[in-house]
């Protein structure tokens, strides 16, 4: 039975993969079972190590740094580059209101959370942790752990805290929702339909009869009017065409037009006249419209094309098609001539099948080469956010130089390489189940680790009176920030519950929450609102709390 011993309780890098595998495979399973429509989910790996810390079972301690600070490395990498193209343009297109509520939200629980270190008997890192457990935010408490590292401090105090809060944190968002729900929100609020955004690509048709354009070709036209379109099809004596930018317009000729709905008055005082046909119903056959033009979805998969501009590969003249809308990470763009390309974009091209097959071999189709993720851009990136992190740089009023550690340099890398990679040439496109398995073996071997590391004093923390008073603060944590900044966008703002509510849960990182929003809910508002906000009010938890540590305990 030596072997046994061996392999689950002599310290050797075998015994560490083993150990760390068996506590994520046991806490990825429990994840997976619901109560009350609610699960942990691979959050259940952190319990698991607690509890194996408890009951006396360790491993290496340099094999356990090591793997805390790699599988964290991992997992806040792989968020930056999901969460980076979304990141900047969540500040447009309407997203300014939601960041700025859900900002509050951050701000607000931050502000208690400082102000409760005050109460006697509860330190700094400890509510810290509290406040990273209540928002259910394990990046930001390895970026604390980081900074304590650094500041020659204990790490371990906010991991206990975060623990002790994590469960009603996960919880205590949803009953915050149903809270408002109950006393803010009628009946009737519930069964209408959400404003739409008026940023979402719009398909409307329009009849010349505007003298000023009358003879005048589509580049010009282009040029003196300000909002941004494309004109997808034109009807002249009853045939159809894909009209180049040297097309000359004349009186009477009918255009199928994609823009924003927001500019759809002035693009009809532009032409003269807007036809009533609803054309963005989910059920139109584009290929019936016409018989000589069809529309196909093509996915653009060469990675020379990575980061070129639309306008540079002239296919409209070319080839005689047209792009009428880019779809991207599940948003539609206008396809316009300074769109920069993205390996993954899906184009929707119409023209003639055979200049659409044409068109295909230019932008690649070839879905299978984009299963297999760019690895060589995943570890650059780690080394530039390593490099980037450890750079120490000095703030007024701080003695020590301050530096963005593990987890800030890596996230804020992966944000900027996952935008402007791109632009850069750089393929940085990964499958989103590459994604997830990149995120999820990282954040496994995290938990893994700090569960190890809190197991073998959780529970007389938990039974003490300081770890009742940390379950209250952190059920406050969670509960007060979202009822007030909710109540202000519900009845100040008139904003709608469903958004509300999205908003909420992208504030708190609480993907639980928003699974059950999405329940209750029937519209995909709370799921367009979590993703306006959630990366940035990521990366602010993850800065806050290394900058709060610094300012307060320098």
């Amino acid at each position: 039975m030596e072997w046994l011993y061996s392999l689950f309780i002599e310290h050797s890098a075998l015994q560490a993969v083993v150990v760390l595998s068996i506590i994520s495979a046991i806490g990825l399973g429990l994840g997976k079972i619901h109560v009350f429509g609610v699960s942990l989910g691979v959050t259940f790996v952190f319990f698991v190590g607690i509890l194996a810390g408890h009951l006396g079972i360790s491993i290496d301690p340099q094999m356990l740094n090591y793997a805390e600070s790699f599988g964290l490395v991992i997992f806040v990498y792989a968020l930056g580059l999901q969460v980076g193209p979304g990141f900047f343009s969540s500040f447009r297109k309407g997203g300014v209101t939601l960041n700025l509520l859900a900002t509050g939200i951050v701000v607000l629980g931050t502000i208690l959370a400082v102000l409760a270190s005050f109460i006697p008997g509860i330190g700094l890192p400890d509510i810290i942790g509290v406040l990273c457990g209540a928002t259910t935010n394990t990046p930001a408490l390895g970026a604390a752990q980081q900074t304590l590292k650094q500041m020659g401090l204990e790490s371990n105090t906010p991991a206990l805290g975060c623990a002790v809060a994590y469960p009603l944190g996960v919880v205590g968002v949803i009953l915050a929702i149903i809270l408002i729900r109950k006393a803010l929100v009628r009946k009737q609020d519930l069964l209408s339909s959400p404003k739409e955004d008026k940023n979402q690509t719009f398909i409307c048709a329009f009849l010349v009869q505007n003298p000023a354009i009358f003879n005048q070709s589509i580049e010009s036209i282009a040029h003196m009017s300000y909002p941004k379109f494309v004109i997808s099809r034109l009807w002249r004596d009853g045939n159809v065409t894909i009209p180049t930018s040297e097309k000359i317009l004349k009186e009477g000729d009918r255009l199928l037009v994609i823009t924003s709905e927001k500019d759809v008055q002035a693009l009809t005082i532009l032409f003269g006249k807007q036809e009533n046909t609803d054309w963005n119903k989910e059920d139109i056959d584009w290929n019936a419209i016409d018989n000589q033009l069809i529309s196909q979805g093509i996915v653009v998969t060469r990675p020379e094309l990575n980061g070129k501009k639309l306008s540079s590969l002239r296919l409209r003249n070319q080839y005689g098609i047209n792009i009428s809308r880019v779809y991207r990470s599940g948003v539609q763009l206008l396809a316009t001539p300074e769109l920069t390309l993205q390996l993954g974009d899906r184009l929707t091209v119409v023209g003639e099948a055979g200049a659409i097959q044409r068109v295909e071999k230019v932008l690649g189709n070839a879905i299978k080469s984009l299963k297999e993720p760019n690895l060589v851009a995943v570890f650059i990136g780690i080394v530039i956010g390593l490099a980037v992190g450890a750079i120490p740089f000095s703030i007024p009023g701080i003695s020590t130089p301050v530096k963005l550690g593990l987890a800030g340099g890596p996230i804020i890398i992966g944000i900027l390489i996952g935008t402007f990679g791109p632009r850069l040439h750089m393929v940085t496109y990964t499958t989103r189940s590459a994604n997830l398995m990149l995120r999820a073996l990282g954040l496994s071997m995290y938990l893994a680790c700090l569960g190890l590391q809190s197991g073998a004093h959780f529970f007389e923390t938990v039974f003490r009176s300081e770890g009742l008073l940390w379950i209250a603060l952190g059920a406050g944590l969670t509960i007060v920030p979202v009822i007030i900044v909710g109540a202000i966008a519900l009845k100040g703002m008139k904003l709608d519950f469903g958004t509300v509510s999205g908003m909420i849960c992208g504030s708190m990182a609480n993907p639980m929450a928003l699974s059950y929003t999405n329940e209750t809910i029937p519209n995909d508002t709370p799921s367009v609102a979590y993703a306006t906000v959630y990366p940035f009010c990521m990366f602010l938890r993850v800065i806050l709390a290394q900058l709060i540590l610094i300012f307060l305990l320098s």
